[in-house]
């Protein structure tokens, strides 16, 4: 089927799923939790024959060893991913909500009402739980998805959709066609320029394919590049919190886009030998001077640099950070606060690892990925970052020309 079909199917089910009542949605979700538990094995089966393919790719330097951790599934992986599902079905449906409630005039009463954004077109790399997570939140917001993975996870991705969409037909009046998928570079091609069907392009996947996206499409486009997560560790900090802080950030999933990338150390900090030790025994290949403050590693290595105050890092973060998750660890809740203010970023963190970045850990269930944008959505982007609000106006007979006369006056008054 031509790419232009599958998006006018999308577009069509997009329009039916969003005025779904939220029990259908709620029933959709935990059909498709089951599913996929009950036919897990069959999923691990395909995650294998990916693997067994991937591990070449990995030898002949088409894909990096970072890019095969994220590709592999396992128990831990999948049952994240079945509660993430879960999870979505208890939250409040982000569809239909009042935003605005403000009377103009008697009678004359404007709503601000969340709603779908419409279509949403997601290109990824290599994490087939993507899949799952996406799918989940589309349903919940009442939005249509067409999903392109990876080649290196094909087996997979196929497996994980078929169980999915085995699901929802089950499902009494829920719209086909809300989540479909695509697997060509000439689909990509067609995606990218399909911006009467499509309304936003989200990018789960590396620096390049993130760029390639924004520099061929016309669509909105909701991401990040790049993952350059900062800790600034403080003169007051307590050593034993800046090492299991930096540790976790750096050792907990190096290849993660919010592992730490750069270490920034207080000058006055006065144990600093200690910290450096304590992560080299961590197996943290430490970097002084880097080629580039602005590179992710995706591995147990750790660019560092002392500075002078709080300051100097901030300036820092702010000149070489991709606008991710930062943190600070300190006693000084004054140097805390300027931290938290200043650092331009989705994420700012006041002793706490920058692994938190994350929409399961934020208690969105799971989410379509992290926006450093400045408009629409940033951070970890879960339901409400997938719906956007229209204006309903209801009336009694009223016309501007009674306004624009002096005949009428607006009185604005806020109800909610």
């Amino acid at each position: 089927m031509e790419f232009v079909e599958i998006a006018k199917k999308a577009k069509n089910a997009a329009l039916q799923i969003a005025d779904l009542d939220t029990e259908i949605k709620n029933q959709a979700l935990n059909a498709v939790a089951d599913n996929i538990e009950k036919n897990k094995d069959k999923i691990f089966e395909a995650n294998k024959k990916d693997l067994q393919a991937a591990e070449a790719l990995v030898n002949s330097g088409e894909i990096t060893k970072s890019t095969f951790n994220r590709l592999k599934l396992d128990e831990n992986k999948m049952r994240d991913m079945v509660q993430g599902i879960r999870d979505i079905s208890k939250l409040d449906d982000p569809v239909n909500k009042k935003l605005l409630v403000r009377e103009l005039d008697e009678g004359l009463t404007l709503y601000k009402i969340s709603c779908p954004i419409g279509v949403l077109g997601i290109i990824f790399e290599a994490r087939p739980d993507v899949i799952a997570q996406i799918s989940a939140l589309a349903i919940k917001s009442a939005n249509a998805v067409i999903l392109k993975g990876g080649k290196e996870s094909i087996n997979t991705n196929k497996t994980i959709l078929s169980v999915i969409n085995s699901a929802l037909e089950g499902i009494k009046d829920f719209p086909k066609n809300v989540i479909s998928q695509v697997f060509t570079r000439d689909d990509v091609a067609e995606m990218l320029k399909c911006d009467k069907y499509i309304n936003l392009i989200i990018p789960r996947g590396g620096n390049s394919l993130v760029k390639f996206i924004k520099s061929n499409t016309s669509i909105p486009v909701l991401g990040h590049a790049d993952g350059i997560c900062h800790i600034f560790v403080d003169e007051s900090a307590p050593l034993e919190m800046a090492q299991k802080i930096v540790t976790d950030a750096k050792t907990q999933y190096p290849s993660a886009c919010n592992s730490v990338e750069t270490l920034l150390i207080h000058e006055n900090f006065p144990y600093k030998k200690e910290l450096m030790a304590a992560l080299e025994l961590a197996d943290i290949k430490l970097i002084p001077n880097p080629e580039s403050w602005a590179h992710e590693y995706g591995d147990k290595i750790l660019a560092y640099k002392f500075v002078k105050n709080t300051d100097e890092a901030i300036e820092h973060i702010n000149t070489y950070g991709s606008g991710h998750t930062d943190s600070i660890i300190t006693k000084n809740t004054e140097n805390a606060e300027k931290f938290m203010n200043k650092v331009d970023s989705a994420g700012v963190y006041f002793n706490a690892s920058t692994r938190f970045a994350d929409g399961f850990r934020y208690g969105f269930g799971a989410e379509v990925g992290i926006s450093t944008n400045k408009t629409h959505a940033r951070g970890p982007v879960g339901l409400e970052g997938l719906t956007i609000y229209k204006y309903k106006l209801i009336g009694n007979g009223h016309i501007v020309t009674d306004y624009a006369a002096g005949t009428k006056q607006f009185h604005h008054k806020d109800l909610i």
